[in-house]
């Protein structure tokens, strides 16, 4: 079971000594990734309910601040050599398309290959109208732009024509390291965000899921991949669990888990981020025998 740790991009966890110290730290004990999600836009009092919590309240303060994960993971990627970089997840509606490609695969090919590209759907209507793209279909538009953004990783020239984007006979390089291909997950834990996984990703990234849920879950996506003629071999499953504890890890990799992604905050020192980081090792990763 791989371990993965999502801790970077907002509040103290945005300062760049402390991207450092938890980059390095989480290289040093053997994390398998560095997740890092996304948010534009955050308002004071939002109408838009947060899918991830009881009350419906996303925990991160508006004013706090988020960077942007592509960028943050650059950062991340220049202090590290070996860890695995992925975003969880970019809210692929929201942006344009063309360019998304050109920043994941230029990511990509400064990590020598180590990013994965996490992607949703977004649930912030408020965010949406701040960036004047449609809420309504914002599923439908992040499917075409995943496709897309294939065909520019794969084609050179590349042409595509879609309801929400076109281009004809464009070059946008550089190419993704692993011969013109993205491993790309899918976020969200709703049916439609699993179908979704199933049809279009190369896994599922599912953010504070209950461990007693992951089963159900899972049999949703091997439901598509059988409805559509698609294996699960091969197919990532990464989650971070609302009520994890270590002694969950050989259930769910029963399951099909391949990944727990451990979410929390770093302690404002480097040096207590740095040893936080190794507490949590500790905590989380089995030595091999």
């Amino acid at each position: 079971m791989r371990v993965g740790l999502q801790a970077l991009g907002i509040g103290d966890g945005a300062r760049p000594e402390i991207i450092k110290a938890v980059a390095a730290a989480a290289e040093t004990h053997g994390f398998a990734r560095l997740w890092c999600g996304e948010h534009v836009v955050l308002v004071d009092a939002p109408d838009s309910r947060y899918p991830y919590s009881a009350d419906g309240r996303i925990a991160v303060p508006a004013d706090a601040d988020w960077l942007d994960p592509l960028l943050a993971l650059s950062y991340a990627a220049a202090v590290t050599s070996s860890i695995g970089l992925a975003t969880g997840v970019l809210l692929l509606p929201e942006h344009n398309p063309v360019v998304v490609a050109k920043q994941a695969a230029t990511l990509d090919v400064l990590s020598a290959g180590r990013f994965t590209l996490g992607l949703g759907a977004g649930w912030s209507a408020e965010e949406f109208a701040a960036l004047e793209v449609p809420f309504a279909g914002r599923g439908r538009r992040a499917e075409e732009y995943l496709a897309a953004m294939r065909v520019l990783w794969a084609e050179d020239p590349a042409s595509f024509a879609g309801e929400f984007t076109a281009f004809e006979a464009i070059r946008v390089n550089p190419k993704p390291v692993r011969g013109g291909r993205l491993p790309v997950v899918v976020g969200g834990n709703s049916d439609v965000a699993l179908r979704r996984a199933a049809r279009h990703a190369d896994g599922w990234y599912g953010f504070y899921v209950a461990a007693a849920d992951v089963p159900a879950h899972v049999a949703v996506l091997a439901d598509e991949c059988a409805r559509t003629g698609r294996s699960l071999d091969g197919f990532t499953i990464a989650v971070a669990l609302t009520d994890g504890t270590p002694g969950q890890l050989p259930g769910l990799a029963a399951a099909g888990v391949s990944e727990i992604v451990v979410v929390g905050t770093p302690p404002p020192a480097p040096e207590a981020a740095a040893g936080w980081v190794a507490d949590l090792a500790r905590t989380w990763i089995v030595p091999d025998e």
